[in-house]
Order: structure tokens, then sequence, then C-alpha cells
């Protein structure tokens, strides 16, 4: 039995696959996707997948992710893939990887941090400590961050 096509192919724009389950709403908000905009989204939640048991699928029509935003969402779905659609044909695939130091991703949720204070202009950095389990720390104050709360600071 033949699994039907739950979304259809976009002509151009971007398609997020492997989101780990229940993800792609937090993705959404990672990379300032809002129902809001002009450009069409097409969401899958929750379906089956042989590399990963459940997964999130996300397609953004009329869009392609810059480095930036693939940096952002290495702190979601770092094996999540990203392939570039044009002329409803894969044009390229993009990698995703979550560097040892993320600079200007995200504000440190610290409120007491150098970087919160306007007359400091230095480049917000984040240090990757461990990626299994994800810990991100301030490279200047130290102080842990949660992905709930750097999802809220993103720059």
């Amino acid at each position: 039995m033949s699994e039907m096509r739950r979304v259809t192919a976009i002509c151009n724009g971007t398609v997020v696959d492997h989101i780990p389950a229940g993800k792609s709403l937090r993705v959404m908000q990672m990379l300032r996707v809002s129902v809001g905009r002009s450009n069409p989204i097409s969401l899958v939640m929750n379906v089956p997948s042989g590399k990963i048991g459940r997964k999130d699928v996300l397609k953004i029509e009329d869009r392609e992710l810059t480095q930036e935003e693939l940096d952002r969402l290495a702190l979601i779905a770092p094996n999540a893939s990203v392939a570039i659609i044009r002329n409803y044909s894969v044009a390229e695939k993009r990698q995703i990887e979550l560097g040892e130091e993320l600079v200007n991703i995200a504000r440190c949720t610290f409120w007491n941090c150098i970087t919160q204070d306007p007359r400091e202009p230095l480049p917000h950095k984040l240090r990757v400590v461990s990626k299994n389990p994800l810990e991100i720390r301030c490279s200047y104050c130290g102080r842990s961050q949660t992905i709930d709360q750097l999802a809220e600071s993103i720059i």
C-alpha cells in the first residue's frame, strides 16, 4: 500500500525535512516564518520516518534560507536536511552544522550580561559546550542558555 502525498510539491522555495517531531513550530519561530507573511507555508507534523521514527516537514515557498538561518536551525534540528527547490526540482542541498560558537545568532538572556548594555557594542557570542545533550553558554558571562530562552532572543 503506497502512502498518499500529504503536501503538494512547490515550484520554488525551501524544504526542511527530518525536523524532530513536534519541533517545527519552534523552527518556524527561530526562522521568523510567520503566518502573517506573504510566503505560503506547508507544515506536516508527526509523520513516520525511517530515519528518526517520527518527523516534521516544513515547506516555505519562494524563500531560500540563508546561512545565518541554517545556523539558527541547527540549534533545534541539527540533523535536518534542507533542499532548495527551483522549478519543481531540487537545485541544491544545504548542510546544517552546529558549530562550536554562535556569533550574532541570539543574545545572551542573562539580564546582567555585558552584552545587554547598549554602551558596549560587543558581538553576541554563545559557545556550544555540548551537542548531546545540547548545552550552550554565553562566551562573556558563562551563563547557560536554554533553547526556549534563545528562541525568544534571536537577533
